[in-house]
């Protein structure tokens, strides 16, 4: 590339994707976005990524400070060669954009500031309990009792982690911060601290009960209560009945995932049973009425004169319940008729007796292959 030819900078409203009138705070929310997005840490090995990262960078930095942001909006990026360079961090100059990162990290590395510290409260986590389930109790609804493993707070130190009620001391290493942040060459990295776990905090007693955890596994016997017309992956949520907060928080929640087993005569679409009947051929020719099991009781089934192999007939209100209402959905039968595999002599003659005497009315009126074939071709 010739030595006078010159690359031309990105606009730095359309880096962040910005108005030029955006306000501080439109600003921030955009970096954040682009940050998030583009980091190298996310990105590993993705240059493209990290020159984005770059730019968002250097574009929030000239943007969120007055003075450069009057000098860029008169007169472009030439209004910025006296305003600092931008070899080194993007942090330099007068803008401190720590909050940011601050934010930023905590979603990507799951740490934060002083929210994570051991002094402040922390809600417990939520818990996921798989339960396996009879077809007729997801029908009718059934009650068990299940033994689920939680986080309690230790009773031996109150939660407070040592032995003799002192309490933690702030972290040496860290400082308090929960953090420990390096500079790799253009950007800021932040890390969680070694020495405390991200509390900000370290226990030079810890208590021999929880050591030093602040919480023991403990089990709880839970009475679940599984209503009728649930399916498979429904959800019952217990509040409170997960695992114990940190100093003082709440309890996380408690989730009992329902899976049903299947069952051997009927299948669930919906809220509809389905299930096959065989029949013979002289109750799908004559009709027929009989009995057949129902997952809450025998069903009475009648069969109409002249019924076809694969008919689904429909009988109302047998189906399952309905989780949130009152009603059933609809049982619905599909008979298939049975053909004889062999027929001794007498019934062959019975047989051909019938197929000469069945008018043409009663006799199939599907088209011949030949006819099809002439159907098709004209």
């Amino acid at each position: 590339m010739s030595s006078n030819t010159r690359v031309s900078k990105a606009d730095y409203y359309e880096v962040l994707g910005v108005s030029r009138g955006a306000d501080e705070q439109e600003l921030k929310s955009a970096y954040r976005k682009q940050a998030l997005k583009y980091h190298p840490d996310r990105n590993p090995g993705d240059h493209a990524a990290e020159e984005k990262f770059k730019t968002a960078s250097e574009a929030y930095q000239v943007l969120s400070d007055p003075d450069k942001r009057a000098a860029y909006d008169r007169y472009g990026h030439a209004g910025l060669s006296g305003q600092g360079g931008f070899g080194g961090s993007p942090f330099a100059g007068g803008v401190d954009i720590g909050d940011i990162f601050g934010d930023l990290f905590g979603e990507m590395f799951n740490v934060g500031g002083s929210s994570q510290r051991g002094n402040r409260q922390q809600r417990g986590d939520d818990l996921r309990f798989d339960l396996a389930i009879d077809f007729e109790d997801a029908f009718f609804g059934t009650e068990t009792e299940v033994k689920i493993r939680r986080l309690e707070t230790c009773g031996a130190c109150h939660g407070r982690g040592t032995s003799t009620g002192r309490g933690p001391t702030t972290c040496g290493q860290c400082q308090g911060r929960g953090q420990i942040r390096y500079q790799q060459g253009f950007f800021s990295v932040a890390r969680t601290c070694g020495a405390c776990g991200g509390t900000g905090q370290v226990i030079g007693d810890p208590c021999q009960t929880c050591r030093g955890q602040t919480r023991v596994s403990s089990e709880l016997k839970l009475n679940v209560k599984v209503p009728p017309g649930v399916e498979e992956g429904t959800r019952i949520r217990y509040a409170g009945e997960g695992d114990s907060g940190r100093a003082g928080g709440p309890r996380g929640d408690l989730y009992v995932v329902l899976s049903v087993r299947p069952h051997d005569f009927f299948e669930r679409k919906g809220h509809d049973l389905h299930c096959v009947i065989p029949i013979s051929f002289p109750q799908a020719a004559l009709g027929a009425e009989f009995e057949i099991p129902g997952v809450d009781g025998p069903v009475n089934l009648k069969i109409p004169e002249g019924t076809q192999s694969g008919r689904e007939l429909r009988i109302r209100g047998r189906g399952i319940p309905y989780l949130s209402d009152k009603g059933h959905g609809d049982l619905i039968v599909k008979v298939l008729v049975q053909i004889p595999r062999k027929l001794s002599r007498s019934q062959r003659e019975l047989v051909n007796k019938l197929a000469e005497s069945l008018t043409v009315e009663n006799k199939p009126t599907s088209p011949s292959l030949l006819e099809k074939m002439k159907d098709l071709f004209n």
